[in-house]
């Protein structure tokens, strides 16, 4: 009889290739504190807690990686919380290039003991065209990324949606909601196609998902509203930009972020 971890691993895998996006998957994609991840060419730390709910900096205190997070492929992350260790590395992968990356460059300011559920104070947006505006939260300017329409909203229940979909043509520039770090620029996590992830604090990221082109790299600072891609539908079904923000490792509203437009 197969053990209970590798009965739910097979469900978790089944459910994730049935879904279009991990985004949007029925059970919400929960976050993974079991069993072990190994690091592949190309995944930064940022990656693998965003492909498994986590935070980066509660699963790199798990493995005992500090500040600014470098990894390798082949390295061995523990996925639970069992303190602090030492990360292994796979032995079969001793001569692969690390896959890890600066993520020094975005300024580190907040609590980390701040939970998502901490209610958002916004303040008044400044004047301007609504692709300029900009809104403070958790000081942090933030503006929209693309002007198209908002065609999925922020959802934990019913049709889930960890963040928005934003209507565009292929080739329409996608800009970075706020000043921050690039701490992802591939294709690794299923069902976001060509994705970039922002560090803009200790506790905030945003993604920026099914991009034609991706115009930054891993390890570069932005600034808001910088053209850090072309928007497309790399794993998607039509041109389009799906958008987040996740605070602790956690999905927010991006609506609670954002100017009013």
């Amino acid at each position: 009889m197969l053990p209970l971890g590798l009965i739910l691993l097979i469900v978790a895998l089944v459910s994730g290739c049935n879904s279009s996006a991990l985004y949007q998957d029925s059970s919400y994609n929960p976050p993974v504190y079991w069993g072990q991840h190994v690091v592949k060419r190309g995944e930064t730390l940022y990656s693998i807690a965003w492909r498994y709910g986590r935070d980066y900096r509660e699963l790199g205190n798990a493995n005992g990686i500090s500040p600014p997070y470098h990894i390798q492929a082949g390295q061995v992350l523990r996925l639970d919380l069992r303190g602090t260790v030492t990360s292994t590395r796979h032995t079969a992968s001793n001569n692969q290039a690390p896959s890890g990356r600066r993520s020094d460059g975005a300024a580190a300011r907040g609590s980390a003991e701040d939970r998502a559920s901490t209610p958002v104070t916004p303040r008044p947006s400044r004047p301007g065209t609504a692709s300029g505006r900009t809104q403070t939260v958790s000081n942090i300017q933030w503006r929209w990324p693309h002007v198209g329409t908002v065609i999925a909203g922020f959802s934990t229940s019913g049709k889930v949606n960890k963040g928005l979909d934003i209507a565009g043509n292929s080739g329409d520039r996608v800009r970075a909601a706020a000043a921050g770090n690039v701490v992802y620029a591939g294709s690794g996590l299923l069902g976001y196609g060509n994705l970039i992830i922002v560090n803009h604090n200790e506790q905030y990221l945003s993604a920026y998902a099914h991009n034609r082109t991706i115009l930054v790299q891993e390890g570069e600072d932005v600034e808001a509203g910088q053209v850090i891609a072309e928007l497309g539908s790399s794993g998607a079904d039509r041109p389009k930009l799906h958008f987040e923000i996740r605070k602790n490792g956690n999905p927010v509203d991006p609506a609670r972020y954002l100017p009013p437009r």
